[in-house]
């Protein structure tokens, strides 16, 4: 039997505290302990901020990001409503919600003007966590809207009824768009005030942006003056690789305003908490995805304060 022998300098504990695992623990623990405090000095406005999340460029966590944002602001106080705009329903799914065929859901507000107050459900997660769910039927109704009657605003009047109504009071109202620039996403574009934007920090990063802020500027134009790219969050940052590191500098230097100081990592807990019908912050609220999308809720909310004292 062979016995490996253990280097003295191996078995010190300086060894293991100067470790990246150890740095990283290290990291994630004071980054709690600032969050703590920051969330404890969150303030809300009060009044009702309406977000379209929208990228047309799949595969940048555009669902991942709506629905896990909204946790997180559910987390510093709100009352969130999530709006599932994708015939996907990948929003539903991880808000908890039933999405199936027969379910009330955003194609009967669309098409045939149901009230949301009809639709909207209350997610497991929390009371002050809502969800208007996505059916298959959300598939048809980019061909169905074509025909009907202010195609462009069926969303927002339904949006503004509901509210209308005396108990709907929301902090904020998170849109999830499909990943095109079709009916569904204009009825969103038209219906919110401000677009989030979540870019990978990948290769191709930027690729398509520049259509899509074309096409925010033809909704200012022509639909909805008050539209504004407010928030621009990096997702799936691997601070390791130099090329994150350079998708991070170039996106902050076009949009300097815009890009929020937190970045989302990539992060097994991320992808595994849609499985179990459960946002990250549910899931495994101390993990560094969750921390991170706490971090950015607090960030939102602070950046609305400042330009509100400004």
């Amino acid at each position: 039997m062979f016995h490996v022998k253990q280097s003295d300098e191996a078995a010190t504990p300086s060894s293991f505290e100067d470790s990246p695992i150890a740095r990283e623990i290290a990291n994630l623990s004071a980054r709690r302990r600032a969050l703590e405090e920051a969330t404890s000095k969150v303030e809300l406005s009060g009044r009702t901020r309406v977000f379209t999340v929208s990228n047309q460029k799949g595969g940048v966590g555009k669902t991942t990001t709506a629905v896990n944002i909204a946790a997180a602001l559910v987390s510093v106080g709100a009352r969130v409503l999530v709006i599932d705009l994708d015939p996907q329903g990948n929003a539903s799914t991880a808000l908890g919600v039933a999405h199936n065929a027969e379910t009330p859901s955003v194609y009967d507000v669309l098409i045939d003007e149901f009230p949301l107050n009809d639709i909207v459900q209350v997610s497991p997660e929390s009371p002050n966590l809502l969800c208007a769910p996505s059916t298959i039927h959300l598939a048809g109704a980019e061909i169905e809207l074509v025909s009907q009657v202010a195609r462009e605003h069926r969303l927002r009047g339904a949006l503004r009824d509901y509210l209308a109504m005396e108990d709907n009071h929301l902090d904020f109202v998170i849109i999830d768009c499909p990943p095109s620039l079709g009916l569904l996403t204009i009825n969103a574009f038209t219906a919110a005030d401000e677009v989030m934007i979540p870019i990978q920090c990948e290769y191709y990063a930027l690729e398509g942006l520049s259509q899509l802020l074309g096409s925010v500027q033809m909704i200012q134009k022509h639909l909805n003056p008050g539209l504004h790219v407010s928030t621009i969050l990096l997702t799936m940052y691997d601070g390791r690789t130099r090329l994150a590191q350079q998708v991070a500098e170039e996106v902050r230097s076009h949009f300097s305003h815009e890009v929020l100081d937190t970045v989302i990592p990539r992060s097994v807990r991320v992808s595994e908490a849609p499985s179990f019908g459960q946002t990250v912050i549910a899931y495994d609220g101390q993990s560094a995805g969750a921390i991170a999308y706490r971090e950015a809720a607090v960030e939102i909310v602070a950046r609305d304060t400042k330009k509100k004292e400004s």
